[in-house]
């Protein structure tokens, strides 16, 4: 057998390996590069993933091993992971923009104080680095800096080098915070305009070098400065942080908008201090109620959603500046951050692949509400139907699942509908009612339910 024979045999074969996130086999997505060795049977090539932080690149491996024993003329299987590498971004005027090597920018937002907004995005920074990502953290806080207490690099003096800030590096993570350049921790006695600013030349000054993610850890709130890094920094996508009380969802839920108005999708959401466990008899219980989580993904259709319990070990292991997620990387704790920065990365991918990209959903006085997805599928709902299908928290009762408000007049319509980043719309009624949101996939099991009924959804 000739080696273009061969060479058609070994990509039918690698034909048959799909990536889970993306929907498409290795070979239609360019993942494979450099064949050799078909001459003799001892093949090689390079297995180019998206990301150096893909959470199932050895099991890529394995499967590419697996698919081409199979060929009788092959003899050996090397496989060589690599990760595609992006241009540098344009410096920006001036020359002093250090996020020119950076890939993704991922931002860290609660809008509410004391959720534990920090800790995760310190945890969420090392558990990337742990996956195989060149990381670098922000702490966006002024008034406030909590990375220096959570993080303590040996060596964590700020030196300038060609006008260039040379970051702290922790565990391979590099590191920068208002707390490195103030370390007597004077209180920052500033307006909004010079926050900013400062901001702006700690994040653009420091020499990150090629990173694949930069997490912000973003203070709370949806103010000047949260606008300002916004609007100045190109933010790929966010996590936000909650904990179980309405208090912290009502406000969560203002951070959620916001990033959707600034074309920022929400990738996950983080439950914080859910449960614990009780050490006598091992049951979980949750002290601040429950729902939270389940909540934000059923309203915005987040396919990454993670708990995390109340633990004395994560607060401690942030105070003796070595994150849980380095302190018990085998605990229950680091798991479940793993699984977030998994998730995350799984998602970045998918939004980079334009699987991210939403159905346009529009209002048509003569079909109803029209939904048209990029594939060319469209569907039609009634209006009433949308309507009585919203489960905010003013429409179904979160505890018991029953609904609150009575059935939508008949000549209900949409006033107006604005999309909720890559999951969701949101949508306000001629009834009066502005806190509907609809996940895509609300309105997928819509048209389904129709389908089933021999309903037309037209």
């Amino acid at each position: 057998m000739n080696a273009p024979d061969r060479r058609q045999q070994l990509f039918e074969a690698l034909q048959t390996i799909v990536d889970p996130d993306l929907g498409r086999d290795i070979v239609s997505l360019g993942f494979v590069k450099n064949v050799e060795g078909l001459e003799d049977g001892r093949v090689r090539f390079v297995l180019e993933l998206t990301t150096p932080a893909c959470p199932i690149k050895e099991r890529f491996r394995d499967e590419c091993h697996r698919a081409l024993s199979r060929l009788p003329w092959v003899r050996s299987v090397d496989v060589r992971l690599s990760s595609r590498v992006r241009g540098a971004a344009p410096a920006a005027e001036g020359g002093r923009d250090g996020l020119r090597e950076v890939d993704a920018i991922l931002a860290v937002g609660s809008c509410k104080g004391g959720v534990g907004k920090s800790t995760v995005a310190v945890n969420l920074a090392f558990s990337l680095a742990d996956l195989g990502g060149r990381v670098g953290l922000f702490d966006a806080d002024i008034y406030g800096p909590s990375l220096p207490t959570m993080v303590t690099p040996e060596d964590r003096e700020l030196r300038v080098r060609d006008g260039m800030i040379a970051p702290p590096v922790y565990e391979g993570v590099r590191l920068m915070s208002f707390g490195f350049a103030n370390p007597d921790g004077a209180p920052a006695i500033m307006r909004g305009p010079m926050v900013s600013q400062v901001l702006d030349d700690l994040l653009t000054r420091t020499a990150w070098g090629p990173l694949d993610y930069l997490v912000i850890d973003l203070p709370p709130g949806t103010g000047d400065i949260q606008l300002t890094l916004m609007q100045r920094v190109p933010l790929t996508a966010a996590v936000i942080v909650t904990t179980p009380q309405e208090l912290s969802v009502v406000d969560v839920v203002k951070g959620i908008r916001m990033f959707q108005k600034l074309k920022v999708p929400v990738v996950a959401v983080v439950e914080n201090m859910a449960w614990f466990e009780c050490p006598d008899c091992g049951q979980r219980h949750r002290p601040f109620g429950g729902g939270a989580r389940e909540r934000l993904v059923r309203q915005y259709g987040l396919r990454v959603a993670v708990d995390l319990p109340v633990r004395a070990e994560i607060s401690a292991a942030g105070d003796r500046g070595r994150p849980v997620a380095l302190a018990e990387p085998d605990g229950p704790v680091a798991a479940a951050l793993r699984e977030l920065a998994a998730g995350t990365v799984r998602e970045i991918s998918r939004l980079r692949a334009g699987l991210g990209r939403p159905p346009q959903v529009r209002w048509d006085p003569a079909r109803g509400v029209v939904v048209e997805h990029e594939d060319g599928r469209v569907f039609a709902l009634a209006a009433r139907l949308v309507r009585d299908a919203c489960a905010c928290a003013a429409c179904v009762d979160e505890r018991t699942g029953e609904r609150r408000a009575a059935a939508a007049p008949a000549d209900v319509r949409p006033v107006s509908i604005e999309p909720m980043g890559n999951y969701a719309v949101a949508v306000a009624w001629s009834d009066g009612h502005t806190s509907s949101v609809y996940p895509y996939e609300t309105l997928e099991a819509l048209a389904g339910d129709l389908t089933r009924r021999g309903s037309s959804t037209e």
